[in-house]
């Protein structure tokens, strides 16, 4: 089997293999093992502060020489309802509570966010090779900026029309995610109703108005997949939940249990978490959120708010209150090393 492409060329990889960026599970561990088995590791850095964005980066390239991508939100930040928030997280506290988890009331008047504007300065001072995103599009004089520094930008769409924004705003590669993915939702012209556009669907649309390299996400786990993605259009792929429960992975130990124990079936977009449309497997806390009747937070208010009961959450290992972000194919993921991982997409690939 033929790799090499004009995805693997551009990103100057072995592999069109693309670990996807998730925040709060992915790690500059994985990111790095999966560069230096020779595909693209991702760093996100979604709405953290400047000098983190600087330390994860320094400690990527501390494990690796390889080139890897850094992910960041190109969204613009809601304001924050100051009612609407007290009420959400009056709720939050009572639940956290009655169910003993030890996390403070969030003090709604010292939410402090950061937007990708932010972190440019640290992006383009560092010279990371490849920067992705996702929620939107960066400002054009930030990607003139990327462009003269020579950065290869990976842009996400969730529908046709999102793929021909970003191709006609210049980005270099379009990342197809289908709707079966883990994670938050790319989408970013039209939420209400959400596109429910399919990957195997998806890829050979986009790949059909643009001449950029399409990457596939959502249901990339074994060798069928990525091969079957790649004869739609696909010049590379883009697994996530498939390294969920691998070594290098920051998911707690519940987490990657019930990961494994999924059925295709328990998997579900919810707003409860984060404020964005995401998919999950099914908690407690998704449960609670939604049938309470109280309006969710737009993101990232509703991610703050959520913040203080997700982090006590993750310190017990218990999963029905964390997100356990993760894909339709959820079980089929690994408990094994990054690089393991990786290997056997390869290897699957290359018996087919």
């Amino acid at each position: 089997m033929e790799w090499q492409n004009e995805l693997t060329t551009l990103l100057k990889v072995q592999y069109p293999i693309i670990q996807a960026p998730m925040l709060g599970v992915s790690t500059p561990e994985m990111a790095a093992a999966v560069s230096n088995a020779g595909g693209l590791g991702s760093v996100a850095i979604g709405g953290l502060p400047p000098s983190q964005v600087r330390a994860l980066i320094h400690q990527t390239r501390a494990l690796t020489h390889k080139p890897f991508a850094v992910n960041f939100f190109a969204h613009e930040i809601a304001p924050v309802d100051p009612i609407h928030a007290g009420i959400m997280a009056d709720f939050l506290f009572n639940m956290a509570s009655q169910h003993r988890l030890p996390a403070a009331r969030t003090d709604v008047q010292s939410l402090r966010f950061f937007s990708y504007r932010d972190q440019m300065e640290v992006l383009l001072e560092e010279q990371v090779p490849v920067v992705s995103f996702t929620f939107g599009i960066p400002d054009d004089d930030y990607i003139a900026a990327f462009k003269a520094a020579g950065v290869v930008l990976i842009g996400t769409a969730t529908s046709t029309k999102e793929a021909m924004v970003l191709d006609q705003r210049g980005i270099d590669v379009i990342t197809a995610q289908g709707i079966e993915a883990g994670g938050h939702r790319g989408t970013f012209l039209e939420h209400e109703p959400l596109p429910m556009v399919g990957v195997m669907s998806l890829v050979p649309a986009v790949a059909g108005i643009t001449r950029k390299p399409v990457v596939a996400a959502g249901g990339i786990y074994n060798g069928h997949t990525v091969k079957a993605a790649l004869q739609l259009g696909a010049q590379g792929v883009q697994p996530g939940t498939a390294f969920i429960a691998s070594d290098e992975s920051n998911a707690i130990p519940s987490y990657k249990t019930a990961l494994l124990a999924a059925s295709d079936t328990d998997t579900a977009l919810t707003r409860a978490f984060s404020g964005r449309w995401a998919r999950g497997i099914r908690n407690h806390f998704m449960q609670l959120v939604e049938e309470a009747g109280i309006p969710i937070l737009p993101y990232p208010v509703q991610n703050a708010l959520v913040a203080p009961i997700r982090a006590a959450a993750q310190k017990a290992d218990d999963n029905e209150f964390v997100a356990m972000w993760a894909g339709q194919s959820a079980n089929k993921s690994l408990r094994a090393p990054a690089a393991v991982i990786l290997a056997a997409l390869v290897e699957q690939a290359e018996a087919l």
